[in-house]
């Protein structure tokens, strides 16, 4: 019998990308997403032919209107009544999932067992907040007035309702689950997403080729990578700018590619309508070669992929925040990287093992290590054996991940992953 299983995440697949794609095509089981209306592209639906989808629209309510302590929690509650809306519009066409999954960062998941109370609920628990050791406040430069601090406890009264009424939890990484309230964690697991080793490999024939430049580059340049949803200060942007006057200086036939928007995904948008990226060009700017500094803007996954494969040296700097993929990626496809010695790094990388450390404030030591990176890299295939094997081990899709996922999902499968069924 099959399983039924309903994904919900305002920006699909999200963090359910690789699980999503092995379900829905799956005939072990019968899959619906829930997503936000707006947020769905026009493609997805033919990436995932065999899910039924199922949108609710919502529009956050405008700042002014209730106080700013309370702007999150009332959004997420408006969110999480959308969500109800059509859970009970899927119970009413007689669809009963085993098994609900998604995300409580938003309020998605806050009546979930209010319409489907003998469901399993599980919870992707991505980050909680705190006022201490983590992104508030960790950077001098960009703080946070001690009132705004408040707003700590508040951002995360709509997912404390959500886990305590769920059956089980799974979080990324260690030091993401450390985050929760001791008597959250007794019941989350850390799963993490995973890497898919089949795509995300190394390719000593990769090249790329840059907009309005000549010419294509591979691995035969020094070629110093930077990956970021947005180029913004929780991933270090400003820091890594800093370092390229140097980098450049020491480093005179590298070639530096930047690949992130310039929106702000996470902190403070700048006043006036200003960019991270313009900001730190009219600090730094006129001590670049320009002509060897490529801001892509946000590419294709494909292109993304291919320029991870042609770095010499891939800087990974972040606040005490959440992982990106990125960070594996470049390790898994044998890449050298430069990460800030910071909580979330410092649980992968091991410094001079698999990759190397540096003071996430101290643009100087950046500059320096990825010089000494590139002037060194025939020497350095041990470290970079080192970094894909620390992925193969513990962020393996097809090895690891995703069984663990599975049968922490659907317990009945435990016995038939045994039998093969979930390799």
């Amino acid at each position: 019998m099959s399983q039924r299983v309903i994904f919900i995440h305002q920006n699909l697949p999200g963090q359910f990308k690789h699980l999503l794609a092995y379900c829905a095509g799956n005939s072990e089981f019968e899959v619906v997403v829930v997503g936000e209306k707006r947020r769905l592209l026009a493609n997805f639906r033919h990436t995932f032919p065999n899910a039924q989808f199922h949108a609710y629209e919502v529009t956050d309510i405008p700042q002014r209107q209730v106080p700013v302590e309370l702007w999150t929690t009332t959004n997420a509650m408006r969110r999480g009544r959308a969500v109800a809306l059509c859970l009970r519009n899927i119970r009413a066409t007689g669809f009963l999932p085993d098994v609900i999954y998604g995300h409580p960062g938003w309020g998605e998941m806050l009546h979930v067992k209010d319409v489907f109370p003998e469901s399993r609920v599980v919870n992707y628990c991505e980050f909680y907040f705190n006022r201490d050791g983590q992104d508030l406040n960790f950077d001098p430069e960009f703080q946070v007035e001690a009132t705004d601090a408040y707003r700590v406890r508040t951002d995360n009264m709509a997912q404390l309702v959500s886990l305590v009424d769920s059956d089980a939890s799974i979080s990324p990484t260690q030091w993401q689950r450390s985050r929760y309230p001791e008597i959250l964690r007794e019941r989350m697991t850390v799963i993490h997403d995973g890497i898919d080793l089949d795509v995300v490999r190394p390719n000593p024939a990769a090249t790329f080729t840059l907009p309005n430049y000549a010419p294509t580059l591979d691995r035969t340049y020094p070629v110093i990578t930077y990956v970021s949803r947005n180029l913004e200060p929780y991933r270090g942007f400003h820091v890594f700018m800093r370092a390229l006057p140097e980098i450049l200086r020491k480093l005179p036939d590298a070639h530096v590619v930047i690949v992130g928007g310039d929106e702000t995904s996470y902190g403070k948008q700048l006043p006036g309508g200003l960019t991270y990226r313009e900001t730190m060009l009219a600090e730094v700017g006129a001590q670049l070669d320009l002509s060897r500094v490529h801001f892509l803007g946000r590419i294709p996954y494909a292109e993304y992929l291919r320029v991870l494969q042609i770095s010499s040296v891939h800087v990974y700097l972040t606040y005490p925040f959440v992982l990106s993929w990125s960070m594996l990626e470049a390790m898994a496809v044998g890449t050298i990287v430069v990460g800030s010695r910071t909580a979330p790094v410092q649980e992968v990388i091991e410094d001079g093992i698999n990759g190397y450390l540096v003071d996430f404030f101290s643009h100087q030591e950046v500059a320096d290590r990825v010089c000494q990176a590139c002037l060194a890299l025939d020497e350095l295939n041990p470290l970079r054996q080192a970094a894909m094997g620390t992925i193969s081990r513990r962020f393996n899709l097809r090895r690891g991940c995703l069984s663990r996922q599975l049968e922490l999902l659907f317990p009945a499968l435990a016995a038939n992953s045994r039998r093969g069924l979930l390799a």
